[in-house]
């Protein structure tokens, strides 16, 4: 029953939004935003249709969907931009993730333990969660027709390029932060890390090629030259996912691997099906995941944190991430609005539900470091939706550029 629930309310909201594309890339809402809305309407506190326990406390089915989730969307944005794109934005991206993710993960640390009181253990597993760029609501920025006339080529690519990677990359700094609050020795945290990072990056390079090389044989042979990209690309994301498990690596890295190793075989036509594909993919990939968010709001846990737990997402909102971009503008080759923008637009989202749900299964997280998790995890949802079309609006009045290219087109 309470699947069937889900899939009604996932359901009708996916034809909903498919129904008013256009107008809701132009509104003040996201589609996490609405699916975020109805979750909290069909959830145990309003109609009870979804009578879901709190993801404080029952959390495996939760980290289970974001993992399918995120791989899905990685893999998506490793495909959305020719190869030559994504190298020559390599860069700025590199200098995201080397400088910019362990600041936000230190000042999302410090931020936590300073206004919930918490111990440094408990604020660096918080912290460390909530670093990377979610790229599930980044898609949500920087696809679609709007996002194409609005923001220069650049600044999408970045944001796409960065969310896609600091994902995978987040867990050294949560296997870190792990090792710190458990069990785990500084030594045993390290060789974990390294044979999950270095296991997926080589997993990720095979897959991709492989998968490459057995389309591009397919359409010698007439066998694939009809055949839907999407299905190919997510059962490869799968399979990449499957196989990380197996061999206990680092999934969601070696799908975004595995997706630029791909994307590096494909033809000029599988690029113009993959956009579409992709921008498809995250606008309706991610209603069920929000809608099962919702639902599983922990509101006793928010009471007991009171104001505490608003202030923390505010702060996280307004100082993780706007001040490290400002202060790299130079290094970025980033204009005053394109670091306001990419500053503002680092939202906090899936990756850092499934870290958090990930830490909770390694150590049982408390309840209260995962209800104010989560409470980023919302705020930032509602926050960079409402915002997302007023944000696009703003930079191209204070730049006067539009630019109508579709990004598989060469930009």
């Amino acid at each position: 029953m309470t699947l069937d629930m889900l899939l009604i309310a996932t359901g009708a909201l996916g034809v909903l939004v498919a129904a008013l594309s256009a107008r809701i890339r132009r509104l003040p809402v996201s589609e996490p935003l609405l699916a975020l809305v109805v979750g909290v309407l069909v959830g145990p506190e309003v109609l009870r249709a979804l009578p879901l326990p709190p993801i404080t406390t029952e959390h495996a089915s939760v980290h289970d969907a974001t993992r399918v989730l995120l791989v899905i969307s990685v893999m998506g944005v490793a495909l959305r931009y020719p190869f030559g794109s994504v190298r020559a934005q390599l860069r700025p991206v590199s200098i995201l993730l080397l400088v910019a993710m362990p600041a936000m993960a230190l000042i999302s640390t410090g931020l936590t333990a300073g206004i919930l009181g918490v111990t440094l253990g408990a604020a660096l597993l918080l912290g460390t969660a909530i670093c990377p760029t979610d790229p599930v609501l980044a898609s949500s920025v920087v696809t679609g027709k709007p996002a194409e006339e609005d923001l220069p080529a650049r600044d999408r690519q970045i944001l796409s390029l960065e969310s896609g990677a600091n994902d995978g990359l987040a867990l050294l700094f949560v296997l870190a932060a792990v090792a710190f609050a458990g069990p785990m020795t500084a030594g045993q945290a390290a060789g974990d890390a390294l044979w999950q990072v270095l296991g997926a990056v080589a997993l990720g390079v095979v897959a991709g090629w492989l998968g490459g090389r057995a389309l591009r044989a397919g359409e010698a042979h007439g066998a694939t030259a009809h055949g839907p990209m999407l299905l190919f690309t997510v059962l490869l994301a799968l399979l990449v996912l499957g196989l990380s498990g197996v061999l206990h690596l680092d999934g969601v890295l070696a799908a975004f691997v595995a997706g630029l190793a791909f994307n590096l075989t494909s033809t000029g036509s599988e690029r113009t099906a993959e956009v579409e594909i992709d921008e498809a993919v995250n606008r309706f990939a991610v209603l069920p995941m929000f809608v099962l968010l919702g639902a599983t709001i922990p509101w006793t846990e928010w009471g007991e944190l009171g104001w505490a737990a608003i202030v923390l997402a505010l702060a996280v909102l307004l100082l993780r991430r706007l001040p490290v971009l400002l202060l790299l503008k130079r290094p970025l080759h980033l204009g005053w609005p394109d670091a306001l923008y990419l500053g503002w637009f680092g939202p906090v989202g899936v990756s850092a539900v499934f870290y958090l749900t990930l830490e909770a299964e390694e150590l049982g997280l408390p309840e209260t470091v995962m209800a104010a998790g989560i409470m980023i995890v919302v705020v930032s949802t509602v926050a960079h939706g409402v915002t997302s079309s007023a944000g696009r609006l703003l930079y191209r009045r204070l730049t006067g550029e539009t630019t109508t290219r579709r990004p598989g087109s060469g930009d």
